[in-house]
């Protein structure tokens, strides 16, 4: 923690993780770089705790307010803010509208939101008009309305929206798109990823803990499975997609020369988490006999301009080791994060795979060769340092960011397009062009750079 605080003081690069990007900008405060960010945060339960704890690190922000209808977490934060030294900030939360009243406050430059997901949209679409320069987590948007609430609110205000996906900041994951853009692997032909993670145990709980094995959720429940476990039993689709395919998008420079044009998904049977319930709590308990609405799997398959393929994995009511089941695959080689290996022609053995450390080694990022240190301890291997830093330095400067919101838009709307095709028999259904037809002539993004 030390280093990352000696990083943000001493550092004289400004905007690590960042470069320019082409777009205006109108928010509510000066678009000449400023010195230290006032950030407001909204939701602060366990992620949101989990990103006021590294801005609590940074010498260039001050927490400015804090949102949220659980006192209990309120007061947990307040506390983490007093023990830094920090000033106290505004509080909000008295009902589910008060983070409006956050927005109105001028002092709060930008704001961090990470509630859960029937909120973000409209807490986005709110936060953009008022001017503040927006940080969202993942996922975005449920529908293909609030996919295009996102867009007109940015392009309506000039102000930006970062979505904060962290997973493109992951080390492997940068080592691979740095051999991308390196042509390591020849031209582009196929992907694979997704959200391969057992949540039972998050989304089901005894009500005592946190993360305890149980078989309640919904006003029982607490965390995550008061809220997320609902969707579930109610929707049929890939709910959270942008884990597994924001970095392909990265590769695949989706929105920038290439989008994704059509997808197709379907959904295998449901019996996961009723398992789990009658291991959990009996085959008598009130919710053993819930028609969950949601296939254990679903299996999703885009199409892009540029003619290459991606499939998309959601599977997490069953049990599995955790795996985003990357795979990228150019004319030249492939690599695949399961089983850790690679295969470049002309240098891997003829039909043998490599193992993939050396290869990651030698076009290991240069943000991680240079930045690693200061990212332990950040939390999800180091990637939420990078993906806040990215944040705080595109805010600072009001400069477009590195993933913005027509990538939120379009990484989110695999979520309603999904339950489309599933209610339709796998029907394929078109991906509206979020760029209104810019993806043409939108520049690449230059994720090589170090500064901006």
């Amino acid at each position: 923690m030390n280093s990352r605080r000696k990083f943000i003081k001493e550092s004289a690069l400004a905007g690590v993780g960042i470069v320019a990007a082409p777009g205006i900008s109108k928010a509510g405060f000066s678009s000449a770089s400023i010195n230290k960010l006032n950030v407001g945060l909204i939701g602060i339960g366990l992620r949101g705790t989990n990103h006021l704890n590294n801005l609590l690190l940074r010498d260039d922000i001050n927490i400015a307010a804090i949102c949220d209808v659980d006192d209990t977490r309120v007061q947990l934060n307040l506390e983490s803010i007093k023990k830094k030294g920090c000033p106290a900030p505004k509080v909000f939360g008295k009902d589910e509208y008060d983070y409006r009243n956050l927005l109105e406050l001028s002092e709060v430059d930008a704001v961090v939101i990470a509630t859960p997901w029937l909120w973000h949209t409209r807490m986005a679409k709110d936060s953009l008009l008022a001017g503040k320069y927006t940080g969202l987590e993942v996922s975005a948007a449920n529908t293909l309305e609030e996919c295009w609430d996102l867009v007109n609110a940015h392009e309506q205000s000039g102000t930006h929206l970062m979505l904060m996906e962290n997973v493109n900041y992951r080390r492997d994951v940068l080592a691979v798109l740095n051999m991308v853009r390196q042509n390591v692997f020849g031209e582009l032909i196929h992907f694979r990823c997704g959200y391969q993670h057992d949540l039972r145990w998050v989304l089901f709980n005894d009500g005592k803990t946190a993360y305890g094995k149980g078989a309640e959720f919904g006003e029982k429940g607490i965390s995550e499975s008061k809220w997320r476990t609902q969707h579930s039993l109610r929707r049929n689709g890939d709910f959270y997609p942008t884990h597994g395919v924001g970095p392909i998008a990265a590769m695949a420079n989706i929105n920038r020369g290439n989008r994704f044009v059509s997808m197709t998904s379907h959904a295998t049977k449901a019996v996961g988490f009723q398992n789990y319930i009658v291991a959990q709590g009996g085959k008598d308990h009130p919710n053993a006999n819930l028609n969950w609405k949601q296939g254990d799997v679903i299996t999703s398959t885009i199409e892009t301009a540029n003619g290459e393929t991606i499939i998309i994995t959601h599977d997490c009511n069953l049990p599995r080791p955790y795996s985003l089941g990357f795979r990228v695959q150019g004319a030249n080689g492939l690599w695949e994060v399961d089983g850790n290996r690679i295969y470049i022609e002309g240098q891997s053995e003829p039909h043998r795979w490599d193992e993939a450390d050396a290869w990651l080694e030698k076009y290991d990022h240069p943000l991680w060769q240079k930045y690693g240190e200061y990212a332990q301890g950040a939390g999800h291997g180091g990637m939420d340092f990078f993906v806040m830093n990215a944040f705080v330095e595109s805010a600072k400067q009001n400069v477009a960011p590195p993933i913005d919101a027509y990538d939120a838009a379009a990484w989110s709307a695999i979520t309603p397009l999904s339950e489309l095709s599933i209610a339709n028999n796998g029907e394929p259904q078109d991906f509206p062009d979020f760029t209104r037809g810019n993806w043409i002539k939108r520049e690449e993004y230059d994720w090589m750079k170090e500064t901006y």
